[in-house]
């Protein structure tokens, strides 16, 4: 119940230090499919079907949310009379578009995408031809030259137009990120559609450490933790739109127990506990993306705490309490069961596996016990290994012969563990 102590203890430190208002004061207005939430008062969401009413309630989100900069799309579409008006308003306002990964826009939606001033599909973008229920032939062409006038002053790539107008009503084409690339349907607004800004992301080098002492359970020393909680700087993003900003900045933490992510350190230092380390990634914003903190107090010099521009290679530890952050376009986490091989459980020093080598050569890129255990974690085919420190040779074994009794060799044999998030907190 400690962990649990310490997650609720984070997550108010969390929402007070980057300015977020009080989950329990904040508050989500609808209008119709479309959303305003207060925690986020520059986005507006759509979410579900554009009927005879979504232009006015478009209009009352905007009168709601007087400083949006970006729309939010998941939408199977509608009519193409209010998609027009709301991809006019969208244009008029110079919103940004976004259709997250998990949602689809398609049909009168897609029209709404194509309007904005900044627009990237990360989920699904679907076109297909006008559909009417009447063979009025007139009406259909008025339709057709709305949406050609409309989606030209868009910009709206040749390419889209000629597969939209290409696709039967009763049939879908939903672009593959290939064709979203090839005819350039992501833009950015500081960068021509030809060009797409290079997001350079400037690494500091550092070098992951590993506790060598036996672990102490991550969860006996999360006590510390639970009475404290980091403090957020806000890091500026005014060089970031508004897109780029709900699409990179972290919207959740999912923290872990006793799971190690091993390598892609971007820094490293010693800290006072794991919130401190978790607030260190949070406020280098779109650089870290992981933490691992090691618990174990034995253990007084040297970093504890490794920012990581990537969670790397997740191994087994106890003494660890890691942290990924998760963008709004990130899928949830879910439970995962792995081979692990704990450095301070798993580790026999002068027992011998014999047999069972994966090559005929010892691994040449391990110059010590634990380099060999983490090769081993690494690859699915091995399943343990011994370390010959005399000759300083790594053998990983893809099978577990009988074990035996050898002077100066350190061996270790994988076990399975599931993990999941012990929770995911909210950073908004």
């Amino acid at each position: 119940m400690r962990i649990i102590a310490f997650i609720c203890s984070l997550l108010a430190f969390l929402a007070v230090s980057a300015g977020a208002p009080d989950p329990a004061q904040a508050e989500t207005k609808t209008f119709g499919p479309f959303s305003v939430d207060d925690a986020q008062p520059n986005v507006v969401r759509l979410d579900g079907d554009i009927d005879g009413g979504a232009a006015l309630n478009f209009r009352r989100a905007l009168t709601a949310a007087p400083n949006a900069e970006l729309l939010v799309l998941n939408s199977a579409g509608g009519l193409v009379s209010m998609g027009l008006l709301i991809a006019d308003d969208v244009h008029a306002r110079k919103l940004a578009t976004l259709i997250p990964e998990g949602s689809g826009c398609y049909s009168a939606c897609a029209l709404i995408f194509l309007a904005g001033v900044e627009r990237r599909a990360d989920g699904e973008l679907g076109v297909h031809q006008i559909s009417s229920d009447t063979a009025d032939l007139v009406s259909a062409q008025y339709s057709i030259s709305d949406i050609l006038d409309v989606l030209n002053r868009f910009d709206t790539p040749i390419e889209v137009l000629t597969i939209m107008f290409k696709t039967r009503p009763e049939d879908m084409h939903v672009f593959s990120q290939a064709e979203i690339d090839r005819y350039r349907i992501n833009r950015t607004a500081e960068s021509p559609p030809e060009s797409p800004a290079d997001e350079t992301v400037i690494a500091q080098p550092g070098a992951s450490q590993e506790a060598v002492d036996a672990p102490a359970d991550a969860e006996a020393s999360v006590a510390e933790l639970e009475r404290k909680g980091p403090e957020l700087g806000s890091a500026s993003r005014s060089r970031l739109s508004a897109l780029e900003d709900y699409a990179r900045r972290p919207t959740r933490m999912a923290l872990y127990s006793g799971l190690d992510f091993f390598g892609e350190d971007i820094a490293s230092m010693r800290v006072a506990d794991g919130a401190t380390c978790a607030a260190e990634c949070v406020t280098m914003s779109d650089r870290c993306r992981a933490f691992t903190f090691n618990t174990d107090d034995r253990i007084t010099r040297g970093p504890n705490c490794f920012l990581k521009s990537d969670p790397g290679i997740r191994d087994g530890n106890g003494v660890a309490i890691s942290g990924e952050l998760l963008r709004a376009s990130d899928p949830a986490p879910k439970a995962f069961s792995m081979g692990i091989i704990d450095p301070g459980t798993d580790l026999y020093e002068n027992i011998d596996i014999p047999g069972g080598d994966l090559s005929r050569r010892p691994y040449a890129e391990a110059a010590n016990p634990f380099q060999c255990r983490v090769a081993c974690v690494a690859s699915d085919q091995c399943v343990a290994f011994t370390y010959v420190k005399r000759r300083n040779e790594c053998w990983l074994k893809g099978t577990v012969g009988q074990p035996r009794a050898m002077q100066g060799v350190v061996s270790g044999a994988k076990r399975m563990q599931t993990f999941e998030a012990s929770t995911v907190i909210d950073l908004d």
